[in-house]
């Protein structure tokens, strides 16, 4: 997985915290479930980017 896509997915995520935080706050239910949206997809490419660099290591060796 390179930088940057560690980088964008791990800013998708604290956006998604921020989102769901503020819907919490202020009693948004649309913004809570953006928030948590954001934070599924983010932790979704995590895994996925996480499979691929285990799939590289395995196939380095």
């Amino acid at each position: 997985m390179g930088l940057g896509d560690k980088i964008s997915n791990k800013a998708q995520e604290v956006t998604g915290k921020a989102k769901e935080a503020l819907g919490d706050a202020t009693n948004n239910e649309k913004l809570q479930a953006e928030g948590a949206a954001d934070q599924a997809a983010a932790k979704t490419k995590q895994a996925g980017e996480n499979v691929k660099d285990a799939a590289k290591d395995v196939f380095d060796k």
